[in-house]
């Protein structure tokens, strides 16, 4: 025990002694609010004079409110009631305001407030593993939510249970692979944060004696003033530590005693050390080890958030600018059929034409109304998602509710596109995917915690040794010299006061000591036996649940790239198609124009027409939509738009919002 140590414990009990000592005063920097953007650190210190320092192990930490305010980066891209949007402010609002991101910034504190527990020799609470994932929306023209679309006929359903729901409504995503069970608490941690226990008393008796050869009165009248003050720690080694202080401060109406008032007390040292079971280092810190890969995963989970939900943004937005493109579609296509319409009812007019093909050309334009007052509507519906991801509060703002979304990015297709190698893709992926590094993590607990079980099986051999130093001190008992009864005269070592009862006590004048070994043997250790098989189970479930994520991240590139080279086919034919359908659109109108062709086969060529430009549209969202998914697997998302992490912990980014344009 190092000398300061006692010389506080020293101070402190023999203050006990006397007149109780004044609790310090709460710090004024208590209820001090963090910063806007920061989570406080759960180890931060109050920082003063030493006396304000004893107050800290009391002082509640303070966690800021959610501030659910949007950033004023919304604002500044509202203009004549339209929200303009790029894709790079559409990532910045969500990295901003996106509430899914938000919670999960609550994850690293809450891991670090797992390493303060431990670091007391607590045990780990556990952090969630959940990620959020956002709706999948409306789609691309390709997979709308309430129509079909491309010419055929519409579809109008309404959604009334959570399958047709599942659009607009977010889902939960399990990142843990070690199962809901935990793993056995194992041997016994020291407690490693030191406690002081301390008690002053006061006691006054008075007692009738029996036999007053005993006290050398009728009745014996003492006052007692006592103090005790013990401090307690464990280690990391398993040692248990307590040191135990003690004085009694006796004064009383006895001539038999040959000290009144008098002081008593010792100062005693109890070790215990296990030398099987509970014994070891890396053992006793285990749960603190567990506690550090906490805050790592924590850091990875946050990562993955981001990963899943700026993806989902990605992919929101170009559905978004594939539906408004389909709604240009539309609105040609309704041009069509209004021209055609109306060079009929000229024909009629003048008596060159049936009055049947007007009928049949009046058909094609309500038809194309409809189509066109669907596609406008999934637009609203996919504006509205988009809405809720990017604030805080949804349409809550009536501005925000009443802003028309006005996408600024288009969709670019390499006029080329680039070689890919699977084998490098994998590297890439296997390198910065946060799921595998925390679930990597989640094997090294398991292993961490295993090692805690196998521990418990060993018997309990504790060596267990004391020290004591006793003490005494007071006053020669005068009634007792008066009476005449002492036969010599009491000893002078034994006289003084409570300075000299402490000089006895820190000298090594009156020792007591011990020491020896105590043994736990269990006959039958079922338990523990029964626990280390159990937790073996676990952890060999735990490493084939990782392998098990590693071959689902090889499947996910190798199908996201394939999917990738699908879309890009897809588009190329698409494109052809469209070309093609434009020219023979116009070869069937100078048909028609000439006699040889009806109203029925130019509707014909103008709905495959439509359906071509449709179809081209819905392979360009793929394309973007299978590049973005790509970019997920391979967990690249963050450096391809260019994504800082610590910006998004703070919820502040640094880039300039797009300037809107004059309405």
């Amino acid at each position: 025990m190092r000398t300061s140590v006692l010389f506080a414990l020293l101070v402190a009990a023999g203050s006990c002694a006397g007149a109780p000592q004044e609790a310090p005063a709460p710090s004024p920097s208590a209820n001090r609010p963090p910063s806007e953007s920061q989570v406080p650190s759960v180890e931060d210190n109050i920082i003063g004079p030493w006396y304000r320092r004893l107050g800290n192990p009391y002082h509640a930490r303070f966690v800021a409110p959610v501030d659910l305010r949007n950033s004023s980066r919304l604002s500044s891209l509202i203009r004549g009631g339209n929200l303009y949007l790029s894709l790079s402010d559409a990532l910045a609002l969500a990295l901003e305001n996106n509430l899914d991101i938000e919670v999960q910034r609550f994850t690293r504190p809450t891991a670090q407030t797992e390493t303060l527990r431990t670091k007391g020799g607590g045990i780990n609470r556990g952090i969630l593993y959940d990620i959020r994932e956002l709706p999948a929306g409306v789609g691309g023209p390709g997979s709308p939510l309430l129509t079909t679309v491309g010419g055929s006929t519409p579809i109008s359903t309404v959604p009334t249970n959570a399958v047709d729901l599942a659009p607009v409504v977010s889902t939960d995503n399990v990142l843990g692979i070690t199962g809901t069970i935990p793993f056995s608490a194992g041997t016994p941690i020291p407690q490693f944060d030191p406690s002081l226990v301390g008690g002053v008393n006061y006691a006054h008796q008075t007692i009738p004696e029996t036999n007053i050869l005993i006290s050398g009165a009728r009745t014996l009248n003492s006052n007692t003033v006592g103090g005790n003050l013990g401090y307690t720690q464990g280690f990391s080694t398993g040692t248990a530590l307590n040191v135990a202080f003690n004085s009694a401060r006796l004064s009383s109406n006895s001539t038999r005693t040959e000290y009144n008032p008098f002081t008593s007390g010792s100062l005693g040292v109890n070790i215990t050390q296990p030398l099987l079971q509970g014994f070891s280092i890396s053992n006793n810190r285990r749960f603190i080890r567990v506690a550090k890969n906490e805050e790592k995963i924590s850091d990875q989970l946050f990562r993955q958030q981001l990963l899943d939900t700026l993806s989902s943004v990605v992919r929101l937005y170009w559905d978004l600018v594939s539906l408004n493109e389909d709604v240009r579609v539309k609105r040609q296509a309704l041009e069509l059929a209004q021209k055609l319409y109306e060079d009929n009812k000229s024909q009629v007019e003048v008596g060159t034409l049936a009055p049947i093909e007007v009928k049949r050309a009046q058909a094609e334009v309500a038809r194309s109304q409809e189509d066109l007052t669907n596609s406008t509507g999934l637009v609203l519906q996919q504006e509205l998602i988009l809405k809720n991801v990017l604030t805080r509060r949804g349409t809550v703002d009536p501005i925000v509710r009443s802003s028309r979304i006005i996408p600024s990015d288009t969709i670019q297709i390499p006029a080329q596109e680039p070689a890919q190698d699977v084998s490098s893709l994998l590297d890439v992926a296997y390198q910065n995917r946060p799921d595998l590094a925390q679930a990597r993590l989640q094997v090294d607990n398991a292993q961490i915690l295993l090692s805690g079980s196998k521990n418990a099986l060993l018997p309990r051999l504790d060596l267990v040794a004391s020290f004591q130093n006793n003490g005494l001190a007071g006053d020669a008992n005068s009634a007792l010299q008066s009476a005449g009864t002492v036969p010599t005269a009491p000893d002078p070592v034994f006289i003084g006061g409570y300075g000299s009862f402490l000089s006895q006590v820190l000298g090594y004048k009156y020792p007591s000591y011990s020491v020896g070994v105590n043994l736990t043997l269990p006959l039958r250790n079922r338990v523990a036996q029964a626990d280390y098989v159990r937790d073996q189970i676990m952890e060999r479930q735990t490493e084939a649940r990782r392998q098990q994520l590693e071959n689902q991240v090889r499947l996910e590139v190798e199908y996201a790239l394939q999917n990738l080279e699908r879309t890009r086919a897809g588009y190329d034919a698409a494109v052809q198609t469209r070309q093609l359908q434009e020219e023979a659109l116009d070869a069937e109108r100078q048909r028609y124009q000439v006699g040889a062709s009806t109203t029925y086969l130019v509707i014909q060529e103008q709905r495959d027409l439509a359906q071509a430009r449709t179809t081209e549209v819905v392979t360009e969202g793929n394309y973007a939509k299978a590049r973005a998914a790509l970019d997920r697997a391979t967990g690249k998302t963050l450096d391809t738009y260019g994504i800082s992490v610590d910006e998004a912990y703070r919820g502040q980014v640094s880039k300039a919002p797009s300037v809107p344009p004059n309405p």
